[in-house]
């Protein structure tokens, strides 16, 4: 089960900066000039998660696993790509494939750094990509509607099915609206059919500049009100920070983030942020060989959850043995918590909680 967030922007607002600190990589070329990111270039991530260590250290785990998201640096977006202006067509034949957007906005001024507006003003970008997607969702819902119609008009339940849920999608669009404003309640699904670029969860991240990583400035600011109006997610980060606390020694980066007064790496914050934009969440394996974390979407049933270890473990799914993340470490692993009448034998019907510690029986 993979699970992808695209980063996307204006070009020359950091992108492949972020991009190459998030992957520790210098695979996406990072250059002043637009469209230097040809290819959306992808990496994986570990996702930080502190309770991994300390399972390991109860379970007497020879290694930890964490469980990872995916990132892909997508080429910068221009005014007019819905038409197929710079590499328009390109960019959001990229973003309909990923599962998240974030949205790397400049927050700093810098006269060696061109910007393709030719001015600083992150709440113009925003509006401009948003605007952008909107326009090439409009235009992607209305060379479809005429058929659908004819398919309705014929019976066709699937057909009718679609367009009740494109219908009100489709004038907010004309309105000036996303698509994920106009989503019919629990036609969720439904309109991830569709494949629309504004349904997607949308994750801001404000690239400042190095001296107001911890505080964010007037420009992040502005974006913060955008952002709670939206009822979305933002980050501020400093991508120039991050590139160089990227090339350090893991021992030596906490000194590093504390010297600048940042309590941890903006990007361990962006993943997080990610990850909990897609609704996920993890569950935990512990073993002499290795603890390991696995990704699943919250809601998820056990048998479900123990496919994403392998598909013979659902097929095959009996129960699964249970203890929370806290019990596991109030009573020093699972025989502890077992004595204490905190270790569960859960069913086909259990919803896995956030920090289960996992056994699963199967028989196939």
């Amino acid at each position: 089960m993979g699970f992808n967030c695209g980063i996307v922007g204006l070009p020359n607002v950091g992108k492949s900066t972020l991009f190459n600190a998030l992957t520790e990589t210098v695979a996406a070329q990072a250059a002043n000039y637009p469209f230097c990111t040809i290819e959306p270039n992808v990496g994986r991530v570990a996702v930080p998660d502190p309770r991994l260590e300390i399972l390991a250290r109860i379970g007497n785990s020879q290694r930890t696993l964490p469980t990872s998201l995916e990132f892909v640096d997508i080429a910068g977006l221009v005014r007019g790509a819905s038409k197929g202006e710079g590499l328009g067509n390109q960019f959001l034949a990229n973003i309909r494939e990923v599962d998240a957007i974030i949205h790397v906005l400049r927050c700093f001024e810098d006269g060696d750094i061109t910007h393709v507006e030719g001015s600083v003003d992150p709440e113009r970008d925003a509006e401009i990509i948003e605007l952008e997607l909107m326009l090439a969702d409009m235009e992607s819902l209305e060379k479809r509607e005429p058929a659908l119609q004819k398919r309705a008009r014929g019976n066709d339940r699937e057909a009718q099915q679609l367009l009740a849920v494109m219908q009100p999608i489709l004038a907010a669009l004309r309105d000036g609206r996303p698509a994920r404003t106009a989503i019919p309640e629990g036609e969720e699904e439904t309109a991830r059919r569709l494949q629309l670029m504004t349904t997607k969860p949308v994750l801001y991240v404000c690239n400042v500049d190095e001296d107001h990583a911890a505080t964010g400035n007037a420009f992040s600011d502005k974006i913060a009100k955008r952002v709670a109006a939206e009822g979305g997610a933002m980050v501020v980060v400093s991508a120039a920070i991050e590139a160089e606390v990227s090339q350090l020694a893991a021992e030596e980066r906490g000194e590093f983030l504390e010297g600048l007064g940042l309590k941890n790496s903006g990007l361990d914050r962006v993943i997080a942020a990610g990850y909990q934009l897609l609704g996920l969440q993890t569950y935990f394996t512990v073993g002499p060989k290795e603890t390991r974390a696995w990704t699943i979407v919250a809601g998820t049933k056990a048998p479900q959850a123990a496919a994403v270890i392998h598909n013979d473990f659902e097929r095959g799914f009996i129960a699964c043995e249970t203890v929370s993340y806290d019990d596991y470490v109030t009573f020093k692993g699972e025989a502890g918590a077992k004595e204490a009448g905190k270790l569960r034998i859960e069913g086909k019907d259990y919803v896995v909680k956030d920090g289960d510690v996992l056994l699963f029986r199967f028989n196939v």
